[in-house]
């Protein structure tokens, strides 16, 4: 790894302890530029702008992981300007989660879903991440989405990318019967 790609890799891990381990909006702005911006494509929450961000992490993001947040890194691939992880996350939606489920009561229901981050790089600080993951998966295990027909998976998924034993193709098969 280059030196440039190993700077890149620790601000990540930087800006991942400000946000998971001590909860600091200000802490996770100072890894990041002037502008930055966070999208979670699949609800299109997040930021853009310090202040629209520090909002977003203080009242819809930091004050809302739960007490069992379980996050397992699957694999790390790292650029001078990019670093993209693929995480498994795990957790009991005992809480309101806006950055998760967007005006979703807590459902009390045990939630496990496979997300891949791509994180940019520019001078030296976080400009943007873009968070992507399954909501119909984690709707279906929050009890949200019931119709057994539907082509939407709960926690396999995120197991499989742990694991990698699961059976591949069950839809296709549930399909054709």
């Amino acid at each position: 790894m280059s030196s440039a790609e190993k700077l890149a890799s620790s601000l990540w891990d930087k800006h991942l302890e400000s946000e998971f381990a001590h909860k600091s909006p200000e802490e996770a702005l100072s890894t990041m530029t002037d502008n930055p911006r966070v999208t979670i494509v699949s609800t299109m929450v997040g930021g853009r702008g310090t202040e629209e961000l520090r909002t977003f992490y203080a009242k819809h993001f930091l004050n809302q992981l739960p007490p069992d947040l379980e996050v397992t890194s699957v694999s790390r691939t790292v650029g001078t300007h990019r670093v993209v992880d693929e995480l498994v996350v795990k957790f009991t939606h005992s809480i309101q989660m806006d950055w998760v489920l967007p005006g979703v009561p807590p459902t009390g229901k045990y939630i496990e879903f496979a997300m891949v981050v791509v994180v940019y790089i520019e001078n030296g600080r976080i400009s943007a991440e873009h968070l992507y993951w399954d909501t119909a998966s984690m709707m279906k295990q929050a009890g949200l989405i019931t119709d057994p027909k539907l082509p939407i998976l709960g926690a396999e998924h995120a197991r499989n990318m742990v694991n990698n034993t699961a059976p591949l193709n069950e839809l296709i098969h549930r399909a054709q019967r």
